[in-house]
């Protein structure tokens, strides 16, 4: 019996871990944008038209830190900045399209 507790709770611990990697209310949009290859930041806010300024640098440095994006800062005048997605961030791949697919079909 406590066995199946525990395996309840790791599940869900382990759930809880992804949400906090990719469960922001802009991650997966960001994610997505990033799927063709590396972004400028002004490429991923039109790409995102109601995400603003803020929230698209927060997320971005969570996802950074998480291991999901890469920042690359070009020494220019003024200094650019692509992003990317790593190989974790590009492993997100499959499972985003299959939930993309999943809300054509039943989210009105």
């Amino acid at each position: 019996m406590k066995q199946k507790k525990s395996e309840k709770c790791e599940e869900r611990c382990a759930l809880q871990e992804i949400l906090e990697v990719i469960g922001g209310k802009w991650s997966m949009s960001i994610i997505y944008a990033l799927f063709p290859g590396k972004k400028r930041f002004s490429e991923i806010e039109r790409l995102i038209p109601k995400i603003n300024t803020r929230m698209l640098v927060k997320e971005l440095k969570n996802m950074e830190a998480n291991g999901i994006v890469t920042r690359e800062v070009f020494a220019t005048v003024p200094p650019t900045v692509e992003y990317s997605l790593t190989a974790k961030g590009q492993g997100l791949e499959p499972s985003i399209n299959e939930l993309y697919k999943w809300g054509l079909e039943h989210v009105d």
